[in-house]
């Protein structure tokens, strides 16, 4: 059976899709590509790259890249379609027209993320939130074959039939568990993997470090700055003196990193959107056994004190976020613990080897 991934957001090695689904998926067998950004076609990892052009600017992308992405889907022969982004929902209903099966792969809470977009104007976003929340149901309802969804949350805006949830947690032995080094023996490293924005709380974070008392303790900032004129605001922030900036890094560059790291953070701001999201950078500094400081959501609160992994605090609020530092620092003993409690709840339970079999048994059921 040929199946085709088509995204027009993601870049090409996106780890949910190219590293996680597309891999399981040809590990079984199936005959797979992928239609992406990308320069050239290739096949990478015994999946096939389906080029089309990258576009920086949104309208360009929605309508350009759109249009490319379902010829280069016609022209594949693929029997199975799943798509990854909000805006190829047309695409999906034309390809589900002409009587393909369709899967749409949500990884966000599309509605409630409007309601927080800084470049949709505020007056209109309650709209648009419905609108979006109205051509998700319509392909859901009458077009789709199945949903895929990202967290449960998510998964309850659909149809329960057809729908099926699929977590996006780390794959084991791609981290962790850490390097031959003592937890005890290594820097005072404090972490974060990921896009970095103000809703993803990389001023407070920043801010934290002046109020340190481990004046020595670095902060590993690693991904790529999401907002125009933020890296030079974090520059000038006093706390930037302790920061080590190391851009995107590659999966190997994050492992490094984390295997230096004392701990990780995980400080978004309680947005609608985040609330109830389940952030892949947290699972992923637990399957590298070193402890979590993350925001005090109630679902996340659940997780972290469950497995007994970190610390929970007000990410809105630095000095609260540097007593927590302080804390981890001061107390290795335990703060090592927590490191190894979080990385056997990854082994037991939040691991993609568990969510790799709903996967392949839906396309199992799709392709009869």
């Amino acid at each position: 059976m040929k199946v085709a991934h088509l995204t027009s957001v993601h870049p090409q090695h996106d780890i949910r899709i190219f590293h996680k689904q597309c891999k399981s998926l040809a590990a079984y067998g199936y005959d797979v590509y992928l239609i992406v950004k990308s320069e050239k076609d290739e096949v990478q990892d015994g999946i096939g790259i389906l080029s089309i052009k990258e576009r920086n600017n949104r309208l360009q992308r929605v309508f350009g890249s759109s249009r490319e992405v379902y010829s280069r889907a016609l022209a594949s022969g693929a029997g199975i379609f799943h798509f990854h982004d909000p805006e190829l929902i047309p695409v999906g209903i034309l390809l589900a027209l002409g009587g393909k099966k369709v899967v749409y792969d949500v990884h966000e809470d599309l509605p409630r993320q409007i309601l927080s977009k800084p470049w949709i104007w505020f007056s209109v976003r309650y709209p648009v939130s419905w609108m979006a929340s109205f051509a998700e149901w319509l392909g859901a309802r009458w077009f789709f074959s199945a949903v895929v969804a990202a967290t449960p949350t998510i998964a309850k805006r659909f149809p329960k039939k057809g729908t099926v949830t699929v977590q996006n947690f780390p794959i084991l032995g791609e981290l962790g568990p850490t390097s031959s080094t003592n937890y005890r023996e290594r820097p005072e490293n404090v972490v974060y993997v990921g896009g970095i924005s103000r809703v993803r709380g990389v001023v407070e974070n920043i801010r934290a470090f002046e109020f340190l008392k481990h004046k020595q303790c670095r902060f590993q900032l690693a991904g790529t700055f999401m907002e125009n004129d933020l890296e030079s605001k974090c520059r000038r922030l006093a706390g930037w003196r302790a920061v080590d900036y190391h851009g995107f890094l590659s999966r190997m560059g994050v492992s490094d990193l984390l295997k230096r790291a004392r701990v990780g953070l995980v400080l978004l701001h309680p947005t609608m959107a985040y609330l109830d999201s389940l952030p892949i950078k947290l699972f992923e500094y637990m399957a590298a056994g070193i402890p979590v400081i993350a925001s005090d959501f109630p679902l996340w609160r659940e997780i972290i004190e469950g497995a007994g992994c970190g610390l929970l605090v007000d990410p809105m609020k630095s000095e609260e976020i540097a007593k927590a530092i302080d804390w981890i620092l001061d107390n290795q003993g335990e703060a090592e613990e927590m490191g190894k409690n979080g990385r056997s709840a990854v082994v037991e339970q939040y691991n993609w080897a568990n969510e790799e079999k709903k996967l392949i048994k839906l396309y199992e059921e799709l392709a009869g």
